[in-house]
């Protein structure tokens, strides 16, 4: 009863959620609404046993992704009303999508009336003793899907230093800093003391 109780709870705080985050006028409230939908999320993860996938709500959508997000909408100066004002041009293409969604909705509703899913037929089966859902993804990740599982971790190391050349690339009309010259520099000959008669300004 208990479990029934807080599946409801978290699964309607996670369509209310979504809701006012589509339906905010606000944008930073969108963003907090996002993340208590990530929060109940984790909470329906938890429910069904796949720890894991709660941790990484918590710890890479909330903590990151949902922090980036707060972070871009308050340092960019993005006018918000110039945007909504395009909402009748784009209304058939989000129109589709919406289309879209619903269909997979009904037909995932269906897949899942016609019968329960044969857990035991999977490529990589639970394990029936106490182990946690933690400790088995683990167990594959080192195993069985070590090569892939490095292989994203180089695909990751790619896309840092593709990011990071491409942040220092030599770029034109930009004035280089040389910290060498900085450091040299003495102080006699940055400053210049200069006795301007009364009202008058400094001449450079």
């Amino acid at each position: 009863m208990i479990q029934a109780i807080a599946f409801y709870l978290f699964a309607a705080m996670v369509i209310l959620s979504g809701a006012l985050t589509i339906t905010s006028r606000n944008p930073v409230h969108s963003v907090l609404w996002l993340i208590m939908a990530f929060f109940n999320a984790a909470g329906l993860m938890l429910l069904v046993g796949a720890e894991f996938i709660a941790m990484l709500l918590v710890i890479v959508y909330v903590g990151a992704v949902a922090v980036l997000f707060l972070f871009v909408v308050m340092m960019l100066d993005i006018d918000f009303a110039e945007m909504r004002a395009g909402f009748v041009r784009y209304a058939a293409i989000g129109l589709a999508f919406a289309v879209a969604l619903a269909a997979e909705i009904f037909i995932a509703i269906g897949a899942w009336s016609a019968g329960g899913l044969k857990l035991d037929q999977r490529i990589a089966p639970m394990p029936t003793d106490n182990t946690s859902n933690i400790e088995a993804i683990g167990k594959l990740l080192y195993s069985r899907y070590l090569y892939v599982f490095e292989g994203a971790g180089l695909v990751l190391l790619v896309a840092m230093i593709g990011a990071i050349v491409l942040t220092h690339r030599a770029r034109g009309g930009v004035k280089g800093q040389k910290i060498s010259r900085q450091v040299a520099r003495r102080p006699q000959d940055a400053t210049r003391n200069t006795q301007p008669p009364v009202g008058q300004g400094v001449e450079l």
